[in-house]
């Protein structure tokens, strides 16, 4: 999302290398290609004017330490300042009180459906919640269906019930959590196509009625600059603790996530970044911030791994690996686990210096992921084990077995090999990482 503007600021950036002190003569284009960017990415041009002048203003007469350079200097200060734009410090949702009321709110089309799942999914694999869904939008016909198939999928309860009246279900819904020692409420309303007086009614009655511990307004983030009217619009009638915005994996430019703290004071705490149920990040300003400068995510990375992998798992592979006795058996295990963290692309574009690499334009067939497990499965537990025992006869059965050529299979082995003589190297400490 932010690909484009990052590699603007980079490019930026690479402008003053070599220069023995930021001076302003040597920034200004730099200050001009980096207001560019931001202009392209939709952000607001007031907070590019400030932004802009701020990094201007902290660059210039600073000396350049021995043991930096200009641009490592600049670099510092520009990610500062997105730190600063994106929110500053992390806001975490309200995981804390033993019995927690949330609810979701935006207009029609943002996702909101969608989302209440997503969260769900995350409190109870990350925080070991116990979440209740309430079907709380009655207007969209399919919205309750909707809701009932992502609470199925998820094996998470659902509450519906057959009233007209939004409070009513919101307040029965609470009392069934609590008689069945459910410990999250996340309440799912209606949307409009644009914010009108009946929904903000329905939307404050429950506000004054039901004790919410957060009041989440979901935004899809390719609404551009108009995002930030709807924020205003929730937040003028509503105690708005904090924001979603959702598909930021698309086509959107990312400017509204660099304005949206700054002109209303309303937190980012989660963005959507894919279609599937455990499409939803926490919102860090500081891993962001690096993402945009192609420093890389590698917090996320772990987290995701985290939750995949167990500890006692990735020290044995670990071991494996320093011992080189890593086999095809211990690859088909990781290769299982990896497909478990989403589309592989997604984590290598959160690797530091992806894009200066090329690495963000990766495009990974699933059908290719598919062919390599489909020739693993087709060998003998003693051949994943021995796989130097695999000669041309052997080949050509596992070609035949998983539907594949022996080309294929040669190149499957060859690559294993690299990445066991890199392996080697690294824990010889012969090979200098690209990042």
């Amino acid at each position: 999302m932010f690909e484009y503007m990052g590699d603007r600021i980079s490019k930026a950036i690479k402008n003053i290398r070599g220069m023995g002190r930021i001076t302003e003569e040597n920034i200004n284009d730099a200050m001009k290609e980096i207001r560019l960017a931001l202009l392209e990415a939709d952000v607001n041009y007031t907070v590019v004017k400030e932004f802009v002048a701020k990094v201007k203003e902290k660059a210039l007469g600073q000396d350049v330490a021995k043991s930096l350079k200009p641009d490592e200097v600049f670099i510092k200060i520009v990610k500062d300042e997105l730190v600063e734009l994106l929110g500053g410090e992390y806001t975490p949702l309200e995981v804390k009180e033993d019995f927690i009321v949330i609810m979701l709110c935006g207009l029609q089309g943002s996702g909101k459906t969608t989302t209440a799942g997503k969260l769900a999914n995350i409190l109870r694999k990350k925080y070991n919640r116990k979440p209740l869904l309430i079907a709380g939008d009655i207007y969209r016909p399919a919205a309750i269906r909707q809701l009932q198939d992502i609470a199925s999928s998820l094996n998470i309860p659902l509450f519906t019930e057959d009233k007209k009246d939004v409070l009513e279900i919101v307040k029965d819904g609470i009392s069934y959590a609590k008689s069945e020692k459910l410990d999250y409420v996340i309440i799912d309303t209606a949307g409009r196509l644009q914010i009108d007086e009946e929904l903000m009614n329905e939307l404050k009655e429950i506000e004054n009625n039901v004790k919410l511990n957060e009041t989440l307004l979901v935004i899809d983030a390719m609404m551009g600059q108009d995002a930030i009217n709807v924020i205003t619009g929730f937040n003028d009638s509503l105690k708005l603790s904090g924001c979603i915005l959702t598909k930021m994996d698309g086509d959107t430019k990312g400017g509204v996530a660099l304005s949206l703290r700054h002109l209303t004071n309303v937190p980012i705490k989660f963005v959507g970044d894919s279609e599937k149920m455990d499409g939803l990040s926490e919102f860090y300003p500081v891993r962001m911030a690096e993402r945009i400068l192609d420093m890389g995510d590698i917090l996320s990375i772990a987290e995701k791994v985290e939750g995949i992998v167990s500890e006692d798992e990735a020290i044995e592979q670990a071991k494996k690996m320093q011992r080189g006795t890593f086999d095809l058996e211990d690859f088909l295990t990781t290769f299982k686990q990896i497909k478990k963290l989403g589309p592989l692309e997604n984590i290598i574009k959160m690797l530091p210096q992806a894009r200066s690499m090329g690495l963000n334009n990766i495009a990974i067939d699933p059908k290719d992921m598919a062919h390599v497990e489909a020739i693993i499965l087709s060998m003998t537990p003693y051949e994943r084990k021995h796989p130097e025992v695999l000669k041309a006869t052997r080949k050509q059965r596992i070609a035949k077995g998983s539907g594949r050529s022996v080309e294929e299979v040669n190149r499957l082995l060859k690559q294993f090999e690299m990445m066991k003589e890199m392996m080697k190297q690294m824990n010889n400490g012969k090979m200098k990482l690209p990042f």
